[in-house]
């Protein structure tokens, strides 16, 4: 019996984790289907990207999924989530508030706010010098170069 009790517990314990783990969206995860209510949960946290298109098979949808892809290392070096959104049928909370007209690309930043949007697909290179020149991420890059010299 008093072997039984501590594995009863660890079983429990190691349940309840796995339940946490489970209800809450993967943050690690860079690509991502734009099925949420509000971005409230990427608050503070990560820089969403929304690509928006009237089907999966739109050129303009599969270009920017493409440039995104090769350069995934420098989004995620920049808290960047990208959010898919092919289904205008589905009148997602987020495409209505958005209200795109066939693609769009929105970047917005870790406030909240939507800082730039774009009617056709934009290379890594210029999503990420939009990024780059936000006071926030200005901000990331001082403390980051304070931390590396050790101050």
């Amino acid at each position: 019996m008093k072997r039984l009790i501590p594995l009863v517990f660890t079983a429990l314990f190691a349940t309840v984790g796995a339940t946490q783990e489970t209800s809450e969206p993967a943050m690690d995860s860079l690509f991502l289907t734009a099925d949420m209510n509000d971005l409230s949960q990427f608050h503070w946290k990560k820089r969403p990207v929304l690509v928006f298109a009237d089907s999966a098979e739109d050129p303009a949808f599969i270009e920017q999924l493409e440039l995104l892809r090769a350069r995934e290392n420098e989004l995620i070096e920049r808290d960047v989530v990208v959010l898919t959104d092919t289904d205008p049928a589905a009148r997602s909370p987020l495409r209505l508030k958005m209200r795109p007209r066939g693609f769009m690309l929105v970047l917005v930043g870790k406030d909240g706010g939507v800082k730039l949007r774009k009617p056709f697909p934009w290379d890594v290179r210029e999503i990420t010098r939009s990024i780059d020149k936000m006071p926030m991420r200005q901000r990331e890059i001082r403390d980051e170069k304070e931390r590396a010299s050790g101050n």
